[in-house]
């Protein structure tokens, strides 16, 4: 059963965990800016894309033996102001379809708290303006290196990568072919063509 909540009230991380019912919602300055059921799963293409980003990087960091985690929706982020980690004090949570967490420290037992190195968010056409718009934003706001917009309907994936001015650097755009670098894990590239399977019929 869905709770009623009020989309004009101002929520906190505190308030966000007492929300036990079937759907997924993120906060963006105290705002509900997302609302979606847990279920049904993600479609097939959705879910491969996801799945064969996450194998990658995995796999990268395990025989590089690196210290970063992987981590994948659900999964809560929560973006602190001002050092602030106090539950009821925190109005920014979201879950990005996949994320990389290279400082230890920013991983307990609820999430992270603070930005991951990298996030990638899988996007549907429901998601686009929240997920190039607001999360674009909030993304490079709040300190995120690298930004992977996926786009499983055009085999396409736009990289956006932080720039010492804390802005992200102008996109750039790998449609169907090539190998995509991963900045946060040197050394590594993702070919275009383990992401994207062809859809069924």
């Amino acid at each position: 059963m869905e709770l009623t909540l009020d989309k004009n009230q101002l929520y906190t991380f505190a308030d966000y965990l007492t929300w036990m019912d079937d759907m997924r919602r993120e906060l963006i300055d105290g705002v509900i800016s997302f609302i979606a059921k847990m279920s049904p799963a993600p479609i097939d293409v959705h879910a491969d894309c996801s799945v064969n980003i996450v194998v990658s990087l995995k796999n990268y960091i395990k025989k590089s033996k690196g210290n970063c985690k992987v981590r994948f929706a659900p999964y809560d982020v929560r973006f602190p102001n001002n050092g602030e980690t106090d539950d009821k004090k925190i109005y920014t949570v979201v879950q990005p379809d996949i994320c990389i967490i290279c400082d230890p420290s920013k991983i307990d037992r609820r999430g992270c708290i603070g930005a991951p190195d990298f996030i990638a968010e899988i996007i549907s056409p429901s998601s686009v303006s929240y997920d190039t718009r607001v999360k674009y934003e909030l993304y490079q706001r709040h300190g995120v290196k690298e930004y992977w917009m996926v786009y499983p309907e055009g085999n396409t994936v736009e990289v956006n990568v932080l720039q010492e001015d804390g802005k992200y650097a102008p996109p750039v755009l790998f449609i169907e072919q090539g190998d995509i670098p991963v900045a946060t894990l040197p050394g590594l590239t993702i070919p275009i063509s383990d992401i994207f399977e062809p859809l069924p019929n």
